[in-house]
């Protein structure tokens, strides 16, 4: 039975109690620790645990809240968040509602600008590789910064100093607050468009990061990459470095230094030209001189002091040539005459002809006309024909005797 002091809660009215209390009593609060079991959710909800040496308690980060995170919280981190206390009820657990975080010992900004520089550092966006040359003599030079600033005020400067012939165009842009990068990037894609365009400025004087922090957000750093046309970043003063230098195609340390880097000196270009054609004069001046010389010793010699007795040399020296080769041909002739007289009377003298001549016949056995040379090769009743140096006679076998 009941007591009547005695007070019975349901489970939800006990829980909304809590819930009352803690959210009443902790609308704003800074909570400390380390990140653990941090989650981002793919609704864009972010869901992380942050402990200390002796507790533990659950973080929720709305993506309403989450998207206008300078950096992405990871596990082991240590940071402030600041919130209010929230009950869920059907799990009966408390947590905070995370409206602002940041690192502990150093700002999210220092903290977005490591992450960001590993990432796209992990892409090759750095790298040396992706760096296009500038041009030499660049005649139209496009400039993406504020019009009011003291950039832009630098860089005309600079610009008529070296060189009034270059063309300066401007496009207005907003350096700094929020969205200004993308004033900064629709500048970068308007100088792409323009074939006259030879290279492009970005920049602006200094600031602390927050206020140079366009210029190291990611869609700016991609399109600086993309860009067909040379860039050049002018960002700051000399110690500042962001994400924007390091993928622009040339660093300056100032938008002064960008000038000077991006536009080629006048006086310089002159002078370059005038030292070229004193090297060229002094390089022809030079050659004459060597080439005078050797026409002069060449000259020396005593075939161009007597030319008409080096001819008669020649002269002398192809008629005895001519000398030697008759005679050399005469006494061939001479030779090859007596061998081919020599040849001719040994084959007179073997010549069958010849043995007629002397009162011999050649006896041949008809009708097929066989030379005759024994008396076996005949029989009595044959027909000969006996050929003598004159003509030949046909003979009737008779008689055949035997030596």
């Amino acid at each position: 039975m009941q007591r009547p002091e005695e007070k019975i809660y349901t489970v939800t009215a006990i829980t909304r109690l809590i819930k009352y209390t803690l959210e009443e009593s902790f609308p704003k609060v800074w909570v400390e620790g380390e990140i653990s079991n941090y989650l981002h959710h793919s609704s864009g909800h972010r869901y992380l645990v942050l402990k200390d040496q002796n507790a533990t308690i659950k973080l929720t980060i709305w993506r309403s809240v989450g998207q206008y995170l300078k950096f992405e919280p990871e596990n082991g981190m240590k940071v402030r968040a600041f919130g209010s206390i929230a009950v869920y009820e059907k799990g009966g657990n408390y947590q905070l509602n995370v409206r602002k975080l940041m690192p502990v010992g150093v700002g999210d900004l220092e903290v977005a600008f490591r992450q960001l520089f590993e990432k796209l550092s992990k892409e090759g966006l750095f790298d040396d590789s992706l760096k296009k040359p500038l041009p030499e003599y660049p005649m139209t030079v496009g400039i993406v910064t504020s019009p009011t600033g003291a950039a832009i005020r630098d860089i005309i400067n600079i610009a008529r100093r070296r060189n009034d012939s270059v063309k300066l165009i401007l496009y207005p842009a907003q350096v700094q607050g929020e969205g200004s990068e993308q004033t900064i990037i629709d500048g970068i894609k308007y100088f792409n468009s323009r074939a006259d365009i030879d290279v492009v400025i970005i920049g602006r004087g200094g600031g602390s990061l927050e206020d140079l922090w366009a210029f190291n957000e990611e869609a700016l750093v991609r399109a600086v990459v993309a860009s067909e046309k040379p860039i050049v970043s002018g960002i700051g003063h000399e110690i500042d470095t962001t994400l924007s230098d390091l993928a622009a195609d040339l660093r300056a340390p100032t938008p002064s230094a960008a000038a000077e880097l991006s536009i080629w000196d006048k006086e310089d270009f002159f002078q370059h030209i005038v030292d070229c054609l004193s090297q060229m004069e002094y390089s022809t001046s030079q050659i004459f001189k060597r080439y005078r010389s050797d026409l002069l010793q060449y000259m020396s010699r005593p075939v161009y002091q007597r030319p008409e007795g080096a001819v008669r040399d020649r002269e002398q020296t192809l008629d005895n040539l001519l000398r030697h080769f008759e005679n050399a041909g005469k006494n061939i002739l001479e030779k090859k005459k007596n061998i081919l007289s020599l040849g001719l009377s040994r084959l007179e003298s073997l010549s069958p002809l010849a043995i007629l001549k002397r009162g011999y016949a050649v006896i041949k056995k008809m009708p097929g006309g066989e030379t005759v040379k024994s008396i076996g090769d005949l029989s009595g009743g044959d027909v000969i024909e006996s050929v003598l140096k004159d003509g030949s006679v046909m003979a009737l076998v008779k008689e055949i005797k035997q030596a």
